[in-house]
C-alpha cells in the first residue's frame, strides 16, 4: 500500500475523532454534522467548473473524504470504534446522482 493512503488513512481517524468531540461538546449535533458533510459531498460532486477530462474514478476520489466521515458518524456507536475498512465497506456501493441517474432506466 502506498504510504500516502496510509497517511490519509490517519487523517481520516484524526478528523473524525475530532467532529466525534465537537459533538460530545455539543458545538454541533450528530444529524446536523452529517448534513454539513452530505452538503460538501453534493456540492463537490455537482462543480460545473471542473474540467471535463476529469474522469469519474477522480471525482469519486474527491467525494471519499466527506462519504468517509459521514459513514463513521452513522456508524453503530455500540462498543468499539469500527475500523477503516469496516467504515468503507459502508460507502462503497454509495454513487454519485448523476451516475444512479444513469444507471436507472
Amino acid at each position: 500500500m502506498n504510504t500516502a493512503n496510509l497517511q490519509l488513512e490517519g487523517v481520516y481517524f484524526v478528523l473524525s475523532a475530532l467532529i466525534e468531540a465537537l459533538i460530545a461538546k455539543g458545538v454541533f449535533q450528530k444529524p446536523e454534522m452529517i448534513a454539513i458533510l452530505s452538503e460538501v459531498e453534493r456540492r463537490m460532486g455537482a462543480d460545473a467548473s471542473r474540467p471535463a477530462e476529469i474522469r469519474d474514478a477522480n471525482i469519486e476520489a474527491t467525494l471519499f473524504p466527506a462519504r468517509f466521515l459521514a459513514s463513521a458518524l452513522r456508524a453503530p456507536a455500540e462498543g468499539a470504534k469500527p475500523s477503516f475498512a469496516e467504515v468503507v465497506s459502508l460507502i462503497k456501493d454509495i454513487r454519485r446522482p448523476q451516475e444512479e441517474a444513469m444507471i436507472s432506466p
